[in-house]
């Protein structure tokens, strides 16, 4: 549909300066804002072509560097063991408050583009569909999706945990969320702790497992299932454009932000 810029803005956060790519239609106008949140591996190359393929169906794609405060900016951890050891030890140093904040300056930044319609969403894989959970929290968070989402069931985000479950009462739009049944860091046990809680506070959402093991989405790597991917996106682009609307080609504005090259 739409052929993508790529660039970069650095947000002020109560813990310091954080580094959030842009990922948006390169064709004048204004869209509606996605915040994407990645794996623990940060903006890898992976992640990089998800949110081209968000941004070309009409969205203006934001993916902060989860672990800004404790990396210089730009770090991509690698998909090996010593990466995935460092993500995980940041994933339980870093303050839950700290993870909202970050989301909140993401948000705030898309709605004060005058390339954006400010009307929001958020996406996220794995402690990225955590990160995308909480930010459904926000009221202007109109659409959520989250893939195979670490962490809710067992409250563990964070260094002191994290009341995800609690909070998903403040939730007020509608979830997507996805979950890979082969997932062994989230058992069956747990997704069906998430979803009851969904039932008990009669949220709007919709729910599908499948058959795929955790980093199905991901195009690199053993696990990768294309096929599943196809189809799950298709479900992503349904909610976003019928919960976000679409972007409005005829305004011809252009964000003020640093580039990239």
């Amino acid at each position: 549909m739409i052929i993508v810029n790529d660039e970069y803005v650095t947000l002020e956060t109560t813990n310091g300066p954080m580094r959030t790519h842009i990922v948006r239609p390169a064709a004048p106008g204004r869209y509606p804002g996605i915040v994407f949140y990645s794996e623990i591996f940060q903006i890898t190359a992976p992640i990089r072509r998800t949110a081209a393929m968000l941004a070309g169906h009409g969205y203006i794609i934001a993916m902060p560097e989860i672990y800004h405060e404790f990396e210089p900016a730009g770090t991509i951890l690698a998909y090996d063991q010593a990466g995935s050891d460092r993500g995980n030890v940041l994933k339980t140093t870093k303050e839950l408050s700290s993870y909202d904040a970050d989301s909140r300056a993401a948000l705030d930044h898309l709605k004060s583009r005058p390339d954006c319609t400010g009307r929001l969403g958020a996406m996220g894989i794995c402690i990225g569909g955590h990160l995308a959970f909480r930010a459904a929290m926000n009221p202007d968070v109109l659409a959520t999706a989250c893939f195979y989402a670490t962490d809710i069931h067992k409250g563990s985000l964070s260094k002191s945990g994290d009341d995800s479950l609690e909070r998903a009462k403040d939730i007020q739009g509608e979830l997507l969320m996805i979950w890979g049944r082969q997932d062994p860091h989230i058992p069956l046990e747990g997704r069906m702790a998430v979803l009851a809680r969904l039932n008990e506070l009669q949220k709007k959402f919709s729910w599908h497992e499948v058959n795929g093991a955790h980093a199905f989405l991901r195009d690199e790597g053993i696990r990768y299932d294309p096929e599943l991917a196809y189809s799950l996106y298709g479900l992503v682009f349904d909610l976003f454009h019928r919960k976000l609307g679409e972007g409005d080609q005829t305004t011809h504005t252009t964000a003020s932000t640093e580039t990239r090259h």
